[in-house]
């Protein structure tokens, strides 16, 4: 069967607008344009487009999707495959978190005792999957399985006092490196600061800290560039400066 963009926009629940954009990046073209100038889209562009939706529903941008499914070795069965285990591993964070809720409304109703640490082991539990999702694979590789999966469980079992005070952290870290990065100057007071507050965030993930492992980790700042964007995100060069004052802070190059 064949659609035309509006047809197909209509069966995937998406705008017209966001097919055309599709065709512009080069992420989904269409099989061809009739003889009225009309974009034709055939079996084969539906499978895609399901494939592109997937990834969105994943979270995963646009670009890198370009790259997954322009790729010489992409699959599309495998993608299929690898969809529904991150399918299935959101559904677990769901599930995690309304049981969660339903154990808080027990809770405040009396019919039950809910720890502090309960009350907050469903959004911890999501934050480790999605950065499982994000970062997993490069992580795992550069500080191996058991590092990792220590670092999980610290988490997890992290409580709600520190829960707070990492998260009331990771604000600080963000505030202290824009002040410094006007100055533009990593060796400064205001960015060995910076430094010394994202040293002390990692403290609360970390089950042991080495100026080796804060500086290895402040470089893939700078070359992942999903790290990057995230820094990235307010100052372009923020990745950067951040790399050098910890670089700095540490001593090591």
């Amino acid at each position: 069967m064949e659609y035309t963009v509006q047809k197909l926009a209509q069966l995937a629940g998406v705008s017209s607008r966001t097919l055309r954009y599709y065709d512009q990046i080069g992420i989904l073209t269409p099989a061809r344009v009739n003889s009225s100038g009309y974009r034709i889209y055939g079996q084969k562009e539906v499978d895609r487009l399901q494939q592109i939706l997937f990834y969105r529903e994943l979270g995963i941008a646009l670009e890198t999707i370009k790259e997954i499914m322009t790729a010489p070795s992409f699959d599309a069965e495998k993608a299929l495959n690898e969809h529904r285990e991150q399918l299935l591993k959101k559904r677990k964070q769901l599930d995690l978190l309304i049981t969660n809720v339903e154990k808080t409304i027990a809770s405040a109703e009396g019919r039950m005792n809910m720890s502090d640490q309960e009350k907050f082991e469903g959004f911890k539990k999501k934050m480790i999957d999605e950065n499982e999702r994000k970062y997993g694979k490069e992580i795992r590789e550069k500080y191996g399985e058991d590092t990792v999966n220590q670092s999980n469980a610290k988490l997890m079992n992290m409580s709600q006092e520190d829960y707070e005070a990492v998260t009331k952290l990771e604000a600080e870290v963000r505030e202290a490196l824009a002040e410094a990065f006007a100055t533009g100057d990593p060796a400064g007071e205001l960015a060995q600061k910076a430094a010394e507050l994202h040293k002390r965030w990692l403290t609360y993930y970390w089950t042991e800290y080495s100026k080796e492992a804060h500086a290895g980790l402040a470089q893939m700042y700078v070359e992942d560039e999903r790290f990057t964007a995230y820094y990235d995100k307010e100052q372009p060069g923020m990745a950067a400066f951040l790399r050098d004052a910890v670089h700095i802070y540490t001593g090591q190059k």
